[in-house]
């Protein structure tokens, strides 16, 4: 799953960075209106967390771009402004959620796995295909009912695909969803192979009645067997 946070004050940014790496999430930054612009127009996110009063530009015109690209991801705005016009407007624009600065990290998180599942998993706590279930809040993967021993790579991969059910997906995208800005520290494209071809058997010998299916050319998609 992975996170943007938007937010100009350093200190506080890698605050929440850390907090939501602990949470399991591939996180990345943005700390201007201009580079945040640059992250939503290349990349899709599970949740974005979105700062109103940026350098170079407003959050709110941030929401009226992903209401113009027609976008999914959540949004959730964390501001010192705590006016009711500004609450008004981001939600209107878009915005899921709306939480004023000073917070407990653990509110945000919180709030942060609520808008994921309300988005993914239509507010359930788990997700699921065929006999594959999947348990964001907890990692945990179950065939069947009985647990899945999956790898962090391996877990990444396995929910963007989820997620993304009989949708052909490059490897680009899913170098993408495990690394995020980390993306170079993947030897190449390679790794991905491996991750979803140990993925592949591993689904296969826990009798999963979903398949990963590779499409020539163009990656790979879940789906049903």
């Amino acid at each position: 799953m992975k996170i943007l946070i938007i937010e100009d004050e350093q200190g506080l940014r890698e605050t929440i960075r850390a907090s939501l790496q602990k949470e399991k999430f591939v996180v990345e930054t943005a700390s201007d209106y201009f580079s945040a612009l640059d992250k939503i127009n290349d990349y899709d996110y599970d949740c974005i967390l979105l700062d109103i009063m940026l350098p170079g530009g407003n959050g709110l015109d941030l929401l009226r771009e992903l209401k113009r690209m027609r976008r999914s991801d959540s949004v959730l705005i964390i501001s010192a402004k705590d006016s009711l016009d500004d609450k008004v407007d981001g939600l209107e624009l878009g915005a899921d959620d709306y939480l004023t600065k000073p917070f407990h990290l653990a509110e945000l998180n919180a709030r942060v796995k609520s808008l994921i599942r309300r988005r993914v998993a239509k507010g359930d706590l788990t997700i699921a295909i065929a006999n594959l279930t999947l348990d964001p809040d907890k990692h945990l993967v179950l065939v069947g009912g009985i647990p899945l021993q999956l790898n962090r790579k391996e877990y990444d991969l396995l929910y963007y695909f989820v997620v993304n059910p009989n949708r052909v997906i490059n490897k680009m995208s899913l170098a993408e969803s495990v690394w995020g800005d980390n993306i170079d520290q993947a030897d190449s494209l390679d790794f991905i192979y491996s991750q979803v071809k140990n993925l592949r058997k591993k689904l296969k010998q826990a009798g999963a009645t979903v398949e990963l299916k590779a499409v020539y050319g163009f990656g790979y998609k879940l789906s049903e067997v």
